[in-house]
């Protein structure tokens, strides 16, 4: 007689393939930076004045979308491990150096900030590429390698930017 199969059970696949508690934690904090620097970057862009302030602002409204993106493929991977992304009640912000500055004017002050930002999530994607490696979760370290070098293109653009301050 046939053994009636089983229907799929993700925690069940998860037990089987152990999930790396620094990876997951990895996730939520990358997660957690894409969302924060989507608002950081609306915040900067509706808030720079100046001429230099209005090409600076139309390229932060233009990664935030791919930054959106990138949060929504990182809850992806945290849906993988039956993990909900965190949530506005989760957040806790950490991008001092992307705060709007008081003065509307001062353009070279946030493009320092967006580089220090993207210099933070590299470190992040670095950090998530060698987790999730040593956790043999290989779409996982796929994936933040895709990041890194999207970040590491934001910061080499916002790089070439201050050169012309």
């Amino acid at each position: 007689m046939r053994e009636s199969p089983t229907p799929f059970n993700r925690r069940a696949v998860l037990r089987q393939h152990a999930m790396s508690d620094e990876v997951v934690d990895l996730l939520k904090r990358a997660y957690q930076d894409e969302i924060e620097t989507v608002m950081n970057y609306l915040a900067n862009a509706v808030y720079l004045e100046t001429f230099d302030g209005n090409d600076i602002a139309e390229d932060l409204l233009a990664d935030v979308q791919e930054e959106l993106n990138h949060a929504e493929m990182l809850g992806n991977r945290l849906f993988y491990y039956d993990v909900a992304p965190p949530a506005s009640m989760d957040f806790e912000p950490s991008q001092t150096m992307l705060q709007p500055p008081e003065d509307s004017t001062n353009v070279e002050g946030v493009v320092d900030g967006v580089i220090e930002a993207e210099k933070d999530a590299i470190e992040t994607y670095e950090a998530l590429i060698q987790a999730s490696e040593e956790a043999g979760d290989y779409v996982t370290a796929d994936l933040a390698t895709q990041l890194l070098a999207d970040e590491q293109d934001h910061k080499r653009a916002f790089m070439s930017i201050k050169k012309s301050f």
